[in-house]
This record gives structure tokens, C-alpha cells and sequence, in this order.
């Protein structure tokens, strides 16, 4: 008999987005956005990225370039955008037992890598071994989790400077017509301890430095703004919040690459629409 596997405490590893055959449009954006990215990245798996490394998590640009649109077509049927939420894992096999208990396992872990140039100039790889939950219970996007054999080869200083001063993600919105249902999926994951139900009817994952919100597309509207221009009411990723030691630095990399924002009272907001199908909300 298989002894049951405890409940894994949830902490927000990094986000993914999804900019398919995009790779040079999105990273010129994020850039523009007051972000320092990674060079470019190439997977053992045929994807290619660039990130932008913070504090404790981090953001992916995820794409393809001429050529690999073959590779791993699934995560290009996904729509462009927020659509990837990653966990953090000492052990992808532990996590896949659990998975697997908990009626929420789609396929065994794998493991890949990509080579990497450290600022030192050192050529190292960074490897990584990844679960991810049961395709079909996560509309419009993925959830997985992820092991990180080599963080050094990520978590570099040098890497987590960026001009828009941002230093945490603190906020990973899924917008649903019934956040209920939508939590339902990540209440199996890291049972009922892990999940705060709001007075306003949204919930809450507490997750490390940052919170998993799940919210009704209203909600969604009156914190940010706008939702993804091709939202349709199914659950989706939407928006993120970041945290910066200076909304002057992001107003000023904002006016200086051309994008429109709104300022508010404690935060500065873009648009979807300006951030590639995603809202970025930045705060102190």
C-alpha cells in the first residue's frame, strides 16, 4: 500500500507567458515595459525564453523561434498571454505521487535543461525536472510544478536588478464566473488550510511573496482595469501584480518605451492590450 503523501505548501515559483512565434516583439515589449531579461534561452525541449528573475519568483516569456513551432505544439494552442502558474518543488517525483493520489496526475515528471552564460561569463546549464497538473483542470493555460537542480544557474544578482525597480511578483489573477469551481482544482492540490475565501467572493491562495487570487471578471475589472482582449468566461489567467521600490522608476521606463498607463492613487496600471493580453499592476 502507498503511504499518503502530505499536502505541499504552496509558493509561487514563476508565471508564464505564452508568446508563441512572438519571441522578439514580446521581449522588445518587456523591456520597454523596465524589465532586465535573460538572454535568450533555448530548451533541450525545442522552446525557446527570456526571463525576468526577481526576488523569490520570476516571469517567462515563453516562445518558439523559426522553425520549432512543431515543438511541444500544446502550450502554442494555448491563447496568447498569462497562462502558465508554477509552484515550487524540492521534488517533482514526490509532487507526482501526490498528484496521483489526489485523482490530479497527468504525465510523469520530465526533466530538460538549456544552456546558460552566468555574468562571470561561465557556461553552465540550468536544469530543471517539472509535473504539471492534469491538462484538462486547468482551462486555458498550466499549472505545474517545478524543481530546480540548478538555481544558481537562475537566482543571479546581477539578474534581479531591473530600471522599473520591480522586485517581487505579489499578485497572479485567474479570472472566473464562478471563483468557487475555478478553486476547486487547487483545493484538491494543497487542501482547504491554503484557500482564504474573501468577503467580496474571491479567494485566496497564499503563496510565498505572492497571492493566487481568484475573482469574478467584475472584480478583475474594478482592481485592473481590463481583462485579456479575447476573454470568453471561461477561468483564465489575467493579470499580476509587482512589486517595485519606486513607481517613479516604472512611470519613467513607461513614458521613456512609448506605453500608455494609468496612474493611480498607489499604483500605476497598463493595460492588456500594452502588455501583451495580460494586465501588469505595479505597486509599492
Amino acid at each position: 500500500m502507498t503511504s499518503p503523501v502530505a499536502f505541499p505548501s504552496p509558493v509561487l515559483d514563476h508565471v508564464v507567458i505564452n508568446v508563441a512565434d512572438k519571441l522578439d516583439e514580446a521581449s522588445n515589449l518587456y523591456q520597454r515595459l523596465g524589465f532586465q531579461l535573460s538572454a535568450r534561452g533555448h530548451h533541450t525541449l525545442g522552446s525557446s525564453n527570456h526571463l525576468a528573475i526577481f526576488g523569490e519568483n520570476y516571469l517567462e516569456l515563453l516562445g518558439y523561434e523559426p522553425g520549432q513551432g512543431d515543438k511541444r505544439k500544446d502550450l502554442w494552442q494555448a491563447p496568447a498571454g498569462l497562462t502558465g502558474l508554477v509552484w515550487k518543488t524540492h521534488s517533482a517525483d514526490s509532487e507526482f505521487r501526490h498528484l496521483k493520489q489526489h485523482d490530479l496526475d497527468g504525465d510523469p515528471p520530465a526533466s530538460f535543461s538549456r544552456p546558460v552564460t552566468l555574468p562571470d561569463g561561465q557556461q553552465t546549464d540550468a536544469r530543471f525536472r517539472t509535473v504539471r497538473l492534469r491538462p484538462s483542470l486547468v482551462p486555458n493555460g498550466r499549472s505545474f510544478f517545478c524543481q530546480h537542480d540548478t538555481p544558481a544557474a537562475v537566482w543571479q544578482t546581477a539578474w534581479q536588478q531591473h530600471p522599473n525597480g520591480v522586485r517581487h511578483i505579489t499578485e497572479f489573477v485567474i479570472v472566473a464566473q464562478q471563483p468557487a469551481s475555478a478553486a476547486a482544482v487547487y483545493r484538491r492540490l494543497f487542501g482547504d488550510a491554503f484557500i482564504e475565501h474573501e468577503r467580496d467572493g474571491s479567494l485566496a491562495i497564499h503563496a510565498g511573496n505572492a497571492t493566487v487570487r481568484i475573482m469574478s471578471a467584475q472584480q478583475a475589472q474594478a482592481i485592473y482595469g481590463t481583462l485579456p482582449r479575447d476573454y470568453d468566461g471561461s477561468a483564465r489567467m489575467s493579470a499580476l501584480s509587482l512589486q517595485t521600490d519606486s513607481l517613479s522608476k516604472v512611470k519613467t521606463n513607461l513614458s521613456q518605451g512609448n506605453i500608455p498607463f494609468q496612474q493611480q492613487a498607489n499604483a500605476i496600471i497598463v493595460a492588456a492590450d500594452d502588455a501583451f493580453n495580460l494586465t501588469l499592476r505595479f505597486h509599492l
